[in-house]
């Protein structure tokens, strides 16, 4: 029989402090240990990259409207602001609902960015995820688009780059002509593009007398969806005292039919006849938030009515996100 042929192993490198850097998930971890990356270094950051959190616009300015524009109105921009100013070269910076193409962000030619909101993320964190197409976007060149990537574990959220004391006000369009400067001109790709969205999108309007309200039209009736940041268990118990009473609907021929989670919040869900205009419903919307307000204060138990209530509107609510 053959020899045996003796095995030497070169001595590991051994990393001390600072970063460990990114291996492939079966190579020795970089830090010496002998073990695989994804068996040591590598397990925080997949873990990292896979954790979901529940709230990733929580300490956001407008936390409401951007679950709402990402998982409610199809077309829409809100100016966004910076901590520390806009870097030189960069006269704006805006969130919008879905760019041409589907694409992550969007440096246009005049220098500004428009950072796609509604697309598919790589982690479980949806605000690093934007977060780091945003810098991109703040460092491609004028005219370029973005592309998605994983974004670094450790890497920052949009509450670290955004300023807290910045205003959040959503801009609600009939389509997606917000994309170019002159749709006319448009390339002819982007404007089959442009063509398509404004032919999938449902009319929106958001409502003016209440916050984070959006009326849209569809075929068969319309509907008001309102996203919410009270606290989930206290605002179901507050809509099944208004409901159990009588009070939960926004006028004649409308009706609370429910509510859905989504990014960590309660979005309850009206029906309204076809007629009924987002015009409509501002002052009857501005009179539920109040009646809401008193019932929300009520620390009581519910009665057996309103527990009937409440468990109708839990059977019928959804989880988006």
């Amino acid at each position: 029989m053959a020899k045996k042929r003796v095995q030497t192993k070169a001595k590991r490198p051994q990393i001390s402090g600072g970063e460990i850097p990114v291996v492939g998930a079966r190579e020795p971890c970089p830090c010496g240990s002998g073990r695989r990356y994804k068996a040591c270094h590598g397990r925080a950051a997949a873990q990292a990259v896979t954790e979901l959190v529940q709230r990733p616009f929580e300490g956001l300015p407008g936390e409401c409207d951007w679950v709402a524009l990402r998982e409610l109105v199809p077309a829409a921009t809100a100016e966004l602001t910076l901590k520390g100013g806009l870097p030189e070269g960069v006269p704006s910076v805006s969130l919008a609902t879905v760019l041409p193409m589907a694409w992550p962000a969007l440096r246009r030619d005049d220098g500004s960015v428009l950072l796609g909101l509604q697309n598919d993320t790589a982690s479980g964190d949806i605000s690093r995820d934007l977060a780091d197409t945003l810098q991109q976007a703040l460092a491609a060149q004028p005219g370029t688009p973005v592309q998605g990537r994983r974004a670094p574990a450790d890497g920052p959220r949009l509450q670290d780059l955004l300023d807290p004391e910045g205003t959040f006000e959503p801009v609600v369009h009939p389509g997606f002509e917000f994309w170019v400067p002159d749709a006319e001109n448009a390339t002819p790709e982007v404007a089959a593009s442009l063509e398509r969205a404004n032919a999938a999108a449902i009319p929106t309007v958001k409502l003016t007398g209440v916050d984070a309200a959006y009326w849209c039209r569809t075929p068969e009736k319309n509907h008001l969806r309102w996203v919410m940041p009270h606290p989930e268990e206290q605002l179901l118990d507050a809509l099944a005292r208004l409901h159990a009473a009588g009070r939960s609907s926004l006028g004649e021929g409308t009706r609370l039919v429910g509510s859905f989670r989504a990014h960590g919040l309660t979005v309850p869900v009206w029906d309204l006849p076809s007629e009924v205009g987002a015009e409509d419903v501002e002052k009857p919307a501005a009179e539920f938030a109040e009646r809401l307000a008193a019932a929300l204060a009520l620390d009581t138990p519910l009665t057996p009515d309103e527990r009937r209530a409440r468990g109708g509107l839990t059977n019928r609510q959804v989880t988006l996100s």
